[in-house]
């Protein structure tokens, strides 16, 4: 999800020390862009009600005050989050995103033999449209009337037969809410540890990784390319 937000985050009548500044892992740091780590459980944005207010977002701004949200990931998501410094480079940076150029990359731990796509190197795609569920919010669903074009590129990386598990690289192509947990739910391989799509599999954290991240640096072109470490 792409949002257009240029209003800091930070709030000014926060009680100093109540929320951390951003301490964990810089990939990148440059006068237009930042790359940071999110760690599962870390809000990416403010949510409603100040007991929401920390997250990524806000921890990044009070380190580095001109940084601009770009775009997301889910609170159970952990990985790679980019950030723009200033609002041209947000700009420049959502635009990125609407375009599809920004090329993402997750590994996940899934339900559940996934069969391999037409041979074992080969990418398969689930093309499902989405729309929020709003009697069910934060949930989406297929709904093949109503929803929005959704497509996931995925590919088998190992099974583990013992367990009854397969771990995936998945690609979305579109960027819609909860886009890679829904759509794996749907062909009868949910993520494990999703508690909003999923069994009640005992794990301790989702299973969904944001590995890599790779643009042209909106600032001179140049080829950016980053990955980070899949904690599970």
């Amino acid at each position: 999800m792409t949002l257009h937000s240029s209003v800091p985050l930070v709030d000014a009548h926060l009680p100093e020390g109540s929320i951390p500044a951003y301490d964990g892992e810089v990939h990148h740091e440059d006068a237009h862009l930042l790359v940071l780590e999110k760690p599962a459980g870390l809000l990416a944005v403010p949510g409603r009600g100040a007991d929401k207010l920390d997250c990524l977002a806000t921890r990044a701004q009070l380190r580095w005050a001109d940084a601009l949200v770009v775009h997301r990931l889910d609170q159970a998501t952990s990985g790679l989050m980019l950030m723009a410094r200033g609002i041209e480079m947000q700009r420049r940076l959502s635009a990125f995103f609407a375009d599809r150029e920004i090329h993402k990359r997750y590994e996940a731990m899934v339900h559940g033999i996934v069969m391999h796509a037409d041979g074992l190197d080969n990418w398969g795609e689930i093309d499902l449209p989405l729309i929020l569920d709003w009697p069910q919010r934060p949930r989406s669903k297929v709904d093949h009337d109503a929803g929005k074009p959704s497509r996931t590129r995925w590919q088998v990386m190992t099974h583990n037969i013992q367990h009854d598990t397969t771990r995936v690289q998945l690609e979305p192509v579109t960027g819609r809410s909860h886009q890679l947990r829904v759509h794996m739910e749907a062909v009868g391989h949910p993520i494990i540890g999703d508690t909003l799509y999923g069994p009640n599999d005992g794990a301790p954290r989702l299973m969904l990784h944001a590995r890599e991240l790779r643009l042209a640096h909106p600032a001179n072109g140049g080829e950016l390319s980053f990955r980070s470490e899949v904690p599970f």
